[in-house]
């Protein structure tokens, strides 16, 4: 067989790109999951200097949202989202694509030792919600994350763009604990009862009209991207035998589960019954309840702004892998949100098959790692361990790189704004001791860390063009 010049020549380019892409010595980082762990392992980290023919070019202007002036599609005075050319964006109020690059939990922080060292730097609140803006936006960040100082960063005159979190299954579980003394005899890290949300239960509702109320105040805020309700719940896929075997015949949620098994089947049906695809579709059904009690109050209560979802637990969330949750998210959410643990990287593969089968794009709302050089103990937390500060930014570039790459992403918001004080015990068990911040318990930037998550941050449009351009 005979090839012309020209096949010839584009074959042997080619072959020489794969050939030299395979010789990059990408950084080497060592590894292990926490202080505990005797294991070290080393992984690759991609970063934006060793992408083969990629040059920053001078940023897009952008407007006062931060969206990219690029192109313009239709301005609502709200942040929507929209997919052009396969590639999901979210569009500013303006009209202009925008992705969200946001730190969690940016506020003056809550033990002493913190007080003491915000009064010994900022002396005001003011003057820290000043400084720290412009912090974020001197290292790329356009916006802030759940759980943070709202009434502080929203007096900014051109304010992050923020993101609210409520928490009705949240209010409604901490009232219900309560009937149990305060623990259950048998429930998982997040402290459900037997790994149960309790959707069904019809007093769920008034906590439902409680913690929406208050929302009404922020229907006209333009800087405003949307809402998260509750975060990790637990979706698992043998919800269904829980509600069966687990809960008394006179609950509301075992009450909720017969019924729907029988209506399934079709006869009296007991749990000798269930198979693989009734314990997939229940947990549809289940999930699909809290979606529609939420939803219908928030979008009541403010029609104009992104639901940004419940904030779903890669790690421990066996959801992640059933398609029938994900077409329900995709009924319900705008932008599906979920919390990325335990994996050096996030897999092509999964993240296609999150956007195919909701139908909707996505953010990657906690995720992190810490470092040894911090002096923390770092026994506590999810994120890997790693040795230094840059070792943390080399981590971040490899991390974002793949979500880049990802025509479903949107968006990334970094697990979080200041380390965990050892000393403040008030807080839960795996926020107590580690190095999760982008500044330390004293307010002080980990330069090393910021400078490589900047790299990322100012050039995200140039990489999504870089990556399209490749297919």
């Amino acid at each position: 067989m005979r090839y012309s010049i020209p096949l010839f020549f584009c074959l042997f380019i080619n072959l020489f790109s794969v050939q030299a892409q395979n010789h990059i010595k990408y950084q080497k980082v060592e590894t292990r999951k926490n202080a505990l762990d005797p294991e070290w392992v080393t992984y690759e980290a991609r970063t934006v200097d060793k992408l083969p023919g990629f040059s920053a070019e001078k940023a897009s202007k952008t407007s006062v949202y931060g969206g990219w002036k690029i192109w313009k599609k239709e301005a609502t005075g709200f942040f929507r989202t929209q997919k052009i050319n396969e590639r999901w964006w979210i569009i500013d109020p303006e009209g202009y694509p925008f992705i969200h690059k946001a730190v969690v939990a940016v506020s003056p922080g809550r033990s002493v030792n913190q007080q003491i060292a915000f009064d010994k730097k900022f002396g005001t609140t003011k003057n820290w919600a000043k400084k720290e803006t412009q912090l974020l936006r001197n290292y790329g960040f356009n916006g802030v994350g759940a759980w943070s100082n709202l009434d502080l960063l929203k007096k900014e005159e051109n304010p992050l763009i923020y993101t609210l979190i409520i928490s009705p299954m949240g209010m409604y579980h901490s009232e219900h604990l309560k009937k149990y003394g305060g623990s259950y005899k048998t429930a998982s890290w997040q402290n459900y009862r037997f790994d149960l949300a309790m959707v069904f239960d019809k007093e769920f509702d008034a906590y439902i009209a409680k913690a929406i109320a208050p929302l009404s105040k922020y229907k006209e805020d333009k800087y405003l991207l949307g809402y998260f309700t509750d975060n990790e719940l637990p979706w698992y896929t043998d919800a269904l035998d829980k509600h069966l075997t687990l809960l008394a015949k006179d609950e509301q949620g075992y009450i909720a589960a017969k019924a729907w098994l029988d209506e399934r089947k079709g006869f009296n049906a007991s749990i000798s019954d269930v198979i693989q695809e009734d314990r997939m579709a229940f947990t549809a059904f289940y999930f699909e309840t809290y979606m529609k009690k939420v939803t219908k109050a928030l979008r009541k209560a403010d029609p104009n702004h992104l639901y940004l979802g419940c904030r779903f637990n890669q790690d421990k969330g066996q959801e992640l892998t059933n398609p029938e949750i994900f077409k329900v998210a995709g009924k319900y959410m705008d932008v599906i949100s979920i919390n990325h643990y335990r994996k050096w990287e996030p897999s092509q593969e999964i993240l296609n098959n999150w956007g195919e089968w909701s139908g909707k794009p996505f953010m990657i709302t906690e995720w992190y790692t810490k470092a040894e050089d911090s002096g923390l103990p770092n026994n506590t937390g999810a994120g890997w361990l790693v040795k230094t500060q840059k070792d943390r930014g080399y981590f971040y570039q490899n991390f974002t790189l793949e979500l880049l790459k990802n025509k479903n992403s949107v968006g990334w918001h970094w697990f979080k704004y200041m380390d965990n004080d050892p000393e403040d015990l008030s807080t839960d068990p795996s926020n107590r001791d580690s190095n999760k911040g982008i500044v330390n318990s004293k307010f002080e930037p980990y330069l090393p860390l910021l400078k490589e998550m900047k790299i990322i941050n100012d050039n995200a449009l140039n990489l999504i063009q870089y990556f399209d351009k490749k297919e």
